[in-house]
């Protein structure tokens, strides 16, 4: 069965950087694309980034590109995602989610994902 995994969340301040992990479990993490997801108080989950099973696709929304970067290590079936130049509008709870389908894309609709993790919260404020 696949898991996912979240953790690196935390409470930092704009301008500064964090590094989540999505930790895989259940099946080779290369053959899924992995996404990430936010979702805020009040707000609908927002598609993040994704890497694509193949590692050669990758999306960013246009609220984090150049500030965010998804890279995944497959010796150790993880995803991450290295977030820089944090802004408190960037403050929600981050999910990894493998879409089953997505070795050639990296797709940021929520609806192309099968499996979710529990989520991580970051938080950016002084």
């Amino acid at each position: 069965q696949v898991q996912l995994v979240e953790s690196g969340g935390g409470l930092v301040q704009p301008g500064g950087s964090l590094k989540l992990s999505c930790a895989y479990s259940g099946l080779p993490l290369d053959y899924y694309a992995i996404g990430w997801f936010r979702q805020a108080p009040g707000k609908e989950r927002e598609g993040v980034s994704s890497i694509s099973g193949s590692g050669a696709s990758t999306s960013y929304a246009d609220s984090v590109k150049g500030r965010f970067i998804i890279s995944r290590e497959d010796t150790k079936n993880t995803v991450y995602l290295q977030m820089s130049s944090l802004k408190p509008e960037d403050t929600a709870v981050y999910y990894c989610a493998a879409d089953l389908r997505g070795y050639y894309r990296s797709s940021l609709s929520h609806r192309d994902y099968d499996y979710w993790g529990q989520g991580t919260q970051v938080t950016v404020s002084s």
